[in-house]
């Protein structure tokens, strides 16, 4: 007798669900414990190719700092305190300006030992290394009158959340070109703590910064350190090339820390994020190309992006979103390998009437689901825009969207996936699906305006609007009832 699919699905993906958070924390402690200590290595991605800077005992300078540039200072040498009380702007600018005269020499190495060094706001230059030991935390001010304001981006044309000036990031860059972040694990902290209660109690003239921000920049690495408690956005990279984001541990409450997402790749192209936990109070990864007609004006794409080996908590948002800001397009995404647990939402695409662009030729293979409210997310309807100056007309083209190997327990709503008559979802794709419920109704696999295809057999039983293939791909049963709606948001 052959088990009923729900039934056998339960007890081994169980077991998958387990053997994922085994090699998840195991990879977690082997990179935050042992993984860079002066004593091993690591491999970083820079200038377009692949470069390896091993870091041995042989290979240390003074302070016990592996030494990964021809030259190397340490935070201390310009009068730094670590005391978490002094404020070492002041050593962090002149030590930058230091290494800034060094470009044509393989540029420098800021050392930053252990203590707890409290800052305002600063720029990194081109050819640094920026190296946290172990137990060094880099600490953000409060004082909101000490971090700069900064024009729009032009592609939002609009402060996120005010108009007008936004406030600039605490780690910022522009202009930058072979640049690494990198430590022992490390810490910078943005003790947000101050700016969510301001933003609550709308105390805040302008938009908040993100703890991090690298714009119009090329060749750039961070790794092996965490990131805490932001203001805003954690790390956004902007209309960056060759971006590589390794071994990281980014951190934020998961509630009452509003729109402190992990990850912000905008308008960025040829990028990696690998091997890394994240957990945060918005979107684990967000993927965005400008704010409608701005972004349509700014015109650049996000694309070429992979995203690998990730463990993600969301309560209030999604482990990783596309959009809504995608208005300069997205495209040739690829996630694979991915555990988001106890969230709201698994992995989402969100956009809406007056976004224009596109998001297309997006995988999604290999993804577990643990304890969600919803696993897969497309939502046409996400109408927050800058002003009325958006065009109503300008509908986002959605096609080519690819699910493979999705797996998961305790998911309510495994598929929400809510296309319009203006914006309808094309050439979708499910293979090899098996996620289990904790809803027994009908209509947990919700379809609206969606064109794609089923090959093989899946769990839960899909909707009504995809065409049926076997597993050989084959068509079984084409669909007459694409545009068919059994969206519930009650469920």
């Amino acid at each position: 007798m052959v088990e009923p699919l729900p039934r056998r699905f339960l007890s081994s993906h169980k077991s998958l669900v387990t053997v994922f958070w085994i090699a998840t924390f195991a990879s977690l402690f082997i990179w935050q414990f042992g993984g860079v200590t002066g004593r091993g290595g690591s491999l970083y991605r820079v200038g377009g190719g692949l470069s390896v800077f091993w870091w041995t005992a042989t290979a240390v300078s003074a302070g016990g700092f592996p030494r990964l540039r021809p030259v190397s200072f340490n935070l201390t040498d310009f009068g730094a305190v670590g005391d978490g009380v002094t404020l070492n702007t002041e050593a962090f600018e002149r030590a930058i300006v230091a290494i800034s005269k060094l470009s044509k020499k393989g540029g420098g190495q800021l050392n930053v030992p252990p203590g707890r060094w409290l800052t305002a706001p600063f720029n990194l230059t081109s050819y640094m290394t920026l190296f946290l030991a172990e137990n060094a935390e880099i600490l953000a001010a409060q004082d909101e009158k000490l971090w700069s304001l900064l024009p729009p981006l032009p592609s939002y044309g609009y402060g996120r959340e005010h108009p007008g000036p936004r406030y600039g990031s605490f780690i910022h860059g522009q202009n930058l070109r072979d640049v690494v972040v990198t430590g022992n694990n490390g810490s910078i902290n943005g003790q947000g703590q101050t700016w969510w209660k301001k933003y609550r109690q709308k105390l805040l003239n302008h938009t908040r910064g993100p703890l991090v921000q690298i714009m119009w920049s090329s060749d750039i690495v961070f790794a092996n350190i965490t990131l805490r408690d932001s203001p805003f956005w954690t790390l956004h990279p902007y209309d960056c090339k060759n971006f590589t984001i390794t071994n990281m541990t980014i951190l934020a409450p998961v509630f009452e820390a509003p729109n402190t997402d992990g990850i912000d790749p905008d308008s960025c192209e040829d990028m990696l994020i690998e091997n890394s936990y994240i957990s945060v109070g918005d979107d684990g990864i967000a993927i965005k190309s400008g704010w409608d007609q701005y972004g349509t004006t700014y015109g650049r794409p996000s694309k070429n992006i992979l995203i690998r080996n990730l463990t993600i908590r969301s309560m209030v948002s999604a482990g990783i979103s596309i959009g809504s800001e995608m208005s300069g397009g997205v495209s040739n995404i690829t996630v694979e390998n991915i555990l988001i647990w106890s969230s709201r939402r698994g992995v989402r695409i969100k956009t809406a009437p007056g976004r224009g662009g596109y998001v297309r030729d997006i995988t999604f293979r290999n993804v577990t689901f643990d304890e969600l409210r919803v696993g897969i997310v497309i939502k046409t309807d996400y109408n927050e825009h800058p002003d009325g100056g958006f065009n109503p007309q300008a509908f986002p083209v959605l096609e080519n969207i690819n699910y493979t190997g999705i797996y998961g327990q305790g998911v309510r709503v495994p598929v929400r996936i809510q296309g319009s008559k203006e914006i309808p979802v094309k050439n979708v794709t499910f293979r090899d699906m098996s996620v289990g419920i904790t809803y027994k109704k009908k209509h947990i696999f919700q379809c609206a305006y969606v064109q794609g295809r089923v090959i093989g057999t899946i769990f839960p039983a899909p909707c009504e609007n995809l065409d049926r293939y076997d597993e050989q791909e084959q068509l079984v049963k084409q669909s007459d009832s694409q545009n068919a709606s059994d969206i519930d948001y009650e469920i």
